[in-house]
């Protein structure tokens, strides 16, 4: 058989190599069928009208000279003139004859797949593959039709010509004009593959990267109920799943993240006689969208999958290869599926020279929130449009309100400065096409439309992570632009301190050594947001309604408590996995009685005090009758984080220690819980805060329980000068530049010195005080850790004190 001039070959006879030939999706799923399914990969088998078979039927239908002649009158610019050119050539399509010939052949190809199954009209997915399509720098995802349920001869060939049909849709046409192709250069291949029946299980999306900030060591998942279009068009808020690489080839479980999308509707088959479409949307019942749509050891299952295709196209290619897949678990045999396979082409085009962070320089009322998409700011006025019959209304820089997006609505996509839609979730069409512009987006914004009207002036923030939020006017913001292949060596190592695991990712791509202090309490607050006692006590607590809120916020999970441990230690193992193989110091829990009592529950285990600062906190917690359990839920969760993940670089450290009695208490909690130190590179190290005067004045004791040190400005000021740091009143009066407190920190540095132990700084003064940051250089300490946004001018800081220091020498 002559391969290059066939109109149909099987997934076998195909490879990566034959891109030009069946296009990009058609040439990847051939080469995973025959490279990755004798590595347990399971990849639904199908045949494929090539390259060569479009171009007969558009040459045996007089379709060439239509297209040519259409697209010779066409106003890219003009959004109607898109339409109706669009419009006039799929017409054109449809409306012919399919030549007998080619006809002929995809019948008995399909009695070949029929044959294969055993069944008399198999279920297929009948899919468009480009000749440009799933390249680097242009993925075409989603601008070409998908055909889902199609069975029978003539129901193929009609599914077939409307794959071919779609080569010009409206926003194929646009997407090729604004990447540079010549639309008569490019055809369409038509892949017919068995159907996955996941209308009776689940489906979803998985990239081999976090697809907001490129970093490479984790695979991304998201999953929900029925057929997998609900999540690639993003009509749904699906389970997120991500899973770190390393922990994988250790054998070790390691998944990092897991959210419980709401998943309200799922789309599956239509099977009633007088349906228009093969597929329908319906709801989710109450009980499964409580659910998560796979198991663990599915979403294990999948990301190895995802590191093994990626391994074998980086090693195809020669260079990174993240990839972009689609999978899909069949809910008659349950197994999972493998249907799509592409080169991930965001961030694996980014330059990772250049880093930018935007920050608001003021606050505002925020109308809505939703999951964040990129990791900037705009400001715009809000033009609301919700089908594409309006398209041509928007106008440029205006930021786009809608229900959702799909392949219709880049030709204005493009013209938007950001982007909200209701609907949902990280792999959308909304979020794929932002993070291609390079324009931030929020999806997933549920009710958003009811709270704002086209005009509006609003700001759309996406640059703190997981959230995005939706300010109501006009904000100033900062942008400040790096270059990081610029940023001098120092000898001073500059960590960070990272409350949220949601921008871990993105600030590792700093010049770092780890992290000085990663705080619990932000995980605890946003994540959890239930005391832990009243998870421990869940039983017998008498409040129906806390119950019932409590119920609402552990839904997915087994028991309470397992709740609270998982998702802290999820948290917890983001950061760490995002600094490996740097030190990542976490802080036990330093949450005041206050702050403790703010928490679901917390006000039937907390004292009210007249002055939370100075009371019942930090390590004085842990030992203590009320309060024991609880800390060993958060020694469990270290403990995860180290064995189950195998991230040990992560350390811990005790907060707000009075007296060296009390350390040896609770140090031995957390032996109790399991946790024991060791010596090595690797073994668990126990930190103490140095922000209380005794914990100079006995340093030498202090020392002989613990690592070392990590000194906290911001309590060791307010205790030295006796100062409520609280207090605006008498706020102006001094600070950690004063004389007394800079004699605490260089005696603390000097001991831990001489006994050999670790000393770091993590409190707040060198990122607001640069002559604070040069004492501490001047000093000699280990390791000063800043805010994210000061790391930089900081470096840049500390190469000038070294050069004087070094000139003094």
């Amino acid at each position: 058989m002559d391969k290059q001039n066939a109109w149909i070959l099987w997934l076998d006879q195909l490879s990566n190599d034959d891109v030009g030939l069946v296009g990009g999706k058609n040439a990847s799923l051939g080469e995973m069928y025959t490279q990755l399914t004798p590595k347990g990969i399971k990849i639904p088998n199908a045949f494929v009208v090539t390259s060569n078979g479009y171009k007969h039927f558009v040459q045996t239908t007089g379709l060439a000279e239509k297209i040519k002649s259409e697209l010779a009158e066409l106003k890219i610019e003009d959004v109607h003139s898109l339409q109706e050119t669009g419009k006039s050539i799929r017409e054109a399509f449809l409306s012919v004859n399919f030549p007998e010939d080619l006809a002929a052949q995809v019948r008995e190809n399909y009695r070949h797949l029929c044959n294969d199954a055993g069944v008399e009209n198999i279920d297929t997915a009948v899919r468009s593959s480009a000749t440009a399509e799933d390249l680097p720098g242009a993925s075409f995802a989603g601008e070409h039709e998908t055909f889902l349920n199609v069975s029978g001869d003539e129901n193929v060939l009609n599914a077939i010509k409307g794959c071919f049909a779609s080569l010009f849709t409206d926003r194929a046409i646009s997407y090729r004009v604004d990447k540079g192709f010549d639309h008569l250069d490019i055809y369409l291949s038509v892949g017919i593959q068995r159907m996955v029946h996941s209308d009776r299980a689940s489906s979803g999306v998985m990239f081999s990267l976090d697809t907001e900030s490129g970093f490479r060591d984790v695979v991304q998942i998201t999953s929900a109920w029925g057929l997998g279009e609900m999540v690639v068009q993003g009509k749904v808020v699906p389970d997120e799943f991500m899973v770190y690489k390393p922990s994988l080839k250790r054998t070790l479980p390691g998944i990092i993240k897991k959210n419980l999308g709401p998943k309200a509707t799922k789309m599956i088959y239509d099977t009633s006689e007088n349906a228009e479409r093969p597929v329908k949307e319906v709801d989710v019942p109450a009980e499964d969208r409580k659910k998560f749509s796979i198991s663990d050891d599915e979403v294990l299952t999948l990301a190895r999958w995802a590191v093994a295709i990626e391994d074998h196209y980086t090693e195809r290619a020669g260079k990174d290869m993240p990839m972009d897949m689609e999978w899909a678990k069949d809910g008659v045999s349950g197994e999972l599926y493998i249907v799509q396979a592409r080169p991930e082409t965001v961030q694996a085009e980014k330059k990772g020279f250049i880093h930018e962070e935007y920050q608001l320089q003021e606050t505002g009322e925020i109308i809505s929130e939703g999951i964040s998409v990129g990791t900037k700011i705009a400001t715009g006025k809000a033009k609301i449009i919700l089908s594409t019959g309006h398209l041509d209304e928007f106008n440029e820089g205006e930021i786009l309100f809608t229900e959702i997006t799909d392949p219709d609505w880049e030709p204005i996509m493009k013209k938007a400065s950001a982007i909200v839609t209701e609907k949902g979730g990280r792999t959308s069409h909304a979020a794929i096409v932002s993070r291609e512009l390079g324009i931030p987006a929020v999806v997933g914004a549920e009710g958003v439309l009811d709270k704002i009207k086209t005009g509006d002036e609003v700001t759309i923030d996406t640059s703190s992570g997981d959230v995005g939020k939706i300010y109501s006017g006009t904000l100033k913001f900062d942008k400040k632009v790096y270059e990081l292949n610029k940023i001098p060596e120092i000898k001073t190592k500059i960590a960070m301190n990272i409350g949220t695991p949601d921008g871990a990712f993105m600030h590792s791509k700093l010049p770092h050594k780890g992290v000085g202090l990663a705080r619990e309490e932000f995980i605890i607050a946003s994540q959890i947001q239930v005391h832990p006692n009243a998870l421990i006590n869940y039983e017998t607590l008498e409040n129906e309604e806390l119950k019932r809120k409590i119920d609402d916020i552990t839904t997915g999970y087994e028991s309470k408590t397992d709740f609270y441990v998982h998702k802290l230690a999820q948290g917890i193992a983001q950061i760490g996995a995002a600094f490996a193989p740097e030190q990542v110091i976490v802080r036990f829990s330093d949450f005041k009685t206050n702050e403790y009592r703010a928490l679901l529950g917390g006000d039937l285990y907390e004292p009210k005090e007249e002055n939370p600062m100075l009371g019942w906190r930090g390590a004085s917690r842990y030992y203590h009758k009320d309060f024991k359990d609880a800390f060993k839920l958060e020694c469990q969760a270290i403990k995860i984080v180290r064995e189950e993940f195998g991230l040990t670089n992560v350390q811990v450290m005790v907060p707000f220690c009075r007296t060296p009695e009390e350390g040896k208490k609770v140090v031995e909690v957390v032996e109790e819980a399991g946790l024991k130190r060791g010596d090595g590179e690797h073994g668990l190290k126990i930190y103490v805060m140095c922000e209380i005067p005794t914990n100079v004045i006995r340093a030498d004791d202090f020392l002989e329980i613990f690592d070392g040190f990590s000194i906290g400005s911001n309590d060791l000021a307010q205790l030295t000068l006796g100062m409520d740091r609280d207090s605006s009143v008498i706020s102006g009066i001094s600070n950690e530049n004063d004389k007394a407190v800079k004699s605490l920190v260089s005696r603390a540095i000097k001991i831990c010195h001489e006994k050999g132990k670790y000393i770091g700084f993590c409190g707040q003064a060198p990122s607001d005080y640069p002559e604070f940051f040069r004492f501490l250089v001047s000093q000699g300490i280990d390791t000063i850790s800043l805010n994210p946004d000061s790391v930089i001018p900081m470096i840049l800081e500390a190469e000038k004190v070294e050069a004087q220091i070094g000139n003094n020498e």
